[in-house]
């Protein structure tokens, strides 16, 4: 059995996002599990090092994961021929750049999604990589999300018959900081379109994918945006104009025919049974997926309402649903894809998550600003 060390460069991890799911639950994973096993002939070990450009941010997180290795030196580290992989989890603003210099040096590129605000520029780092040779992919972590596994096994069994529609509710309330006791939670940039900020360009690029891998490629959407909350506070106790949109309502339409709505808001309140919920309805059957459970009811289990306001509702509708059971033990989603880079990148294995893939979540996300601007439908050109 062959261990083989894989070098990781991991770029501006010191964020909730990137500490959390990449660093701690992903890489240091990995470690922590022995390697990733590929088959019986061989283990890929990471070897992180940690770059960014505040030295005590780096210095703080590589004393509190045990991580040995940080430098604000990026161009020196990507000479280092034993780092493979360059992961960029930088803002959006500033993910162009460091592509750039890692496909120069001929590393393999993975990074955070969106991978740019505009699609001629998601598209034209998707090329700069194809032109290079090197392998590259994006974070589509959703699509290992447990709740949406369970949902795909029913979808493969033929549970839903056709499907008809798609209901997706997103959010919470992210507190202004503006209250007393009630920080911030958020960081500011969030909620300031000329640093890249918006809930438009943030989820339409997560809607992207799942609704594409799973009802069909999305053809046309209609937006609405809006800044519902004009001011909140920075990190430094600030107050400050928000400049970019803090809610969406959005409806988009698939190839296959599926009417997929999604509300994404950070100023919502939740009374749903987690932060994120859809449901699937479909001419046999329906089901409400979460983040981690998934609910289904049958055509032959529908209850038949009858609408009468002077009583109370005698159904309960909430009984009416069964929990999918697990199947699996199920991994971080962000891990899953991290392991099956790491393989396309030792071992050649099949990856198709690319920066073209993530290139298509840009152009919806551009299309819903598009429309909301326009007040009009507005049809998606294929990539």
């Amino acid at each position: 059995m062959e261990t083989r060390r894989i070098g990781i460069i991991l770029n501006g991890v010191t964020g909730r996002m990137g500490t959390n799911q990449h660093l701690i639950r992903s890489i240091l994973a990995i470690i922590q599990q022995g390697g990733l096993k590929v088959n019986d002939d061989l283990t890929l070990l990471p070897d992180p090092i940690l770059t960014g450009r505040n030295e005590d941010k780096l210095r703080a997180l590589a004393a509190r994961t045990g991580v040995q290795k940080y430098s604000t030196d990026l161009e020196t580290v990507l000479k280092d021929p034993s780092y493979e992989i360059f992961f960029d989890a930088s803002g959006t603003l500033q993910r162009a750049r460091f592509v750039e210099m890692a496909v120069a040096a001929g590393k393999a590129i993975y990074c955070e999604k969106p991978t740019a605000v505009e699609t001629h520029e998601a598209l034209r780092l998707a090329k700069l990589c194809e032109d290079a040779g090197v392998k590259n992919g994006v974070v589509q972590d959703k699509l290992w999300l447990p709740g949406i596994r369970k949902f795909k096994v029913l979808r493969d069994q033929g549970f839903f018959g056709k499907i008809l529609s798609v209901r997706g509710e997103f959010g919470y309330w992210v507190f202004t900081g503006l209250d007393e006791d009630q920080p911030a939670q958020r960081p500011s940039w969030n909620y300031r379109k000329e640093d890249g900020g918006g809930i438009i360009v943030d989820m339409l690029c997560h809607w992207r994918y799942v609704v594409d891998n799973l009802f069909g490629e999305v053809k046309s959407v209609s937006c609405l945006g809006a800044t519902h909350l004009p001011q909140r506070v920075d990190e430094r106790g600030n107050k400050y104009d928000c400049t970019s949109d803090d809610a969406c309502y959005a409806t988009f339409e698939t190839e296959t025919g599926v009417v997929c709505q999604f509300n994404s808001s950070w100023t919502v309140r939740v009374r749903r049974d987690d932060l994120f919920t859809m449901q699937v309805d479909g001419t046999h059957g329906s089901a409400i997926v979460g983040l981690r459970k998934c609910w289904a009811q049958s055509l032959g289990t529908t209850p038949r309402p009858i609408w009468n306001p002077d009583i109370d509702q005698p159904i309960d509708f909430n009984g009416g649903w069964q929990e999918v059971p697990d199947a699996t033990t199920y991994d971080n989603a962000f891990k899953i894809q991290w392991e099956l880079f790491l393989k396309h990148v030792a071992i050649d294995a099949p990856f198709r998550w690319t920066l073209r893939e993530g290139a298509k979540g840009v152009q919806l996300a551009e299309a819903g600003l598009a429309s909301w601007e326009q007040r009009k439908w507005i049809d998606l050109e294929k990539l």
